[in-house]
């Protein structure tokens, strides 16, 4: 007598795994909203950025510097530049306390956090997020493989948890005897973690609650 037999059933998919692909596909729409947005009302803010920066020092208006994303992919991140325009030559790839290389209009635009704005650009290009682990120079990321393995799962962002926690980085390294050291050894593993905490908690609402206290952070420093 033969038997018939009912195809066995799918693999239920995991709630979870359900979730977190419809969390990335909604935080790429808001992205794209949102960055396309901010390039359209701040276009005339950027241009005039973009003059005082050719007027007030030589060289480009923007810096472009190679970081990793998502998947490890290089990219090129791109600031209105506060340095001047060999900085890249004459020093470390982290900025410390009152850097000499940096411009008068670059300490402006640093405090206000003004330079990162052509990074919407990165946003909708699809190398960054609006929120995520800020990106890395390759020589830190090969520092640490194991963990910018869990890391680059996700893209770069703007703004992050560890944007919030070491707001004033540059004057915590000045206090070091060996800046670059203390970044190393201390500042990046504890970016590490932070970074980590955001991918397991983000969601939508994580999200803009990062970039709400981002705006509130900028807005405290304005005096």
């Amino acid at each position: 007598m033969s038997v018939t037999t009912s195809p066995s059933p799918e693999p239920s998919r995991s709630p979870t795994a359900h979730h977190r692909r419809a969390y990335l596909v909604w935080k790429r729409v808001v992205d794209l909203a949102a960055a396309g947005g901010g390039l359209f009302v701040l276009s005339p803010v950027m241009l005039l950025i973009a003059a005082a920066v050719r007027w007030t020092s030589s060289g480009p208006v923007l810096f472009r510097q190679t970081r990793i994303g998502r998947d490890f992919r290089p990219f090129h991140i791109l600031k209105f530049r506060t340095m001047v325009a060999d900085a890249p030559a004459t020093g470390a790839a982290i900025t410390v306390g009152a850097d000499p290389r940096i411009t008068g209009l670059g300490r402006l635009l640093r405090r206000f956090k003004l330079d990162e704005l052509p990074q919407l650009i990165n946003v909708v290009q699809g190398d960054m997020s609006l929120v995520g682990p800020r990106p890395e120079v390759p020589r830190y990321v090969e520092m640490f493989p194991t963990d910018f393995q869990t890391i680059l799962t996700v893209r770069p962002g703007i703004t992050d948890l560890a944007s919030l926690r070491y707001r004033d980085e540059a004057a915590l390294l000045a206090r070091a005897s060996d800046p670059e050291q203390e970044y190393v050894t201390r500042v990046l593993p504890a970016k590490i973690e932070l970074a980590k905490e955001y991918i397991t908690h983000s969601s939508l609402a994580y999200d803009l609650r990062l970039v709400l206290l981002t705006v509130f952070h900028v807005w405290l420093n304005r005096e």
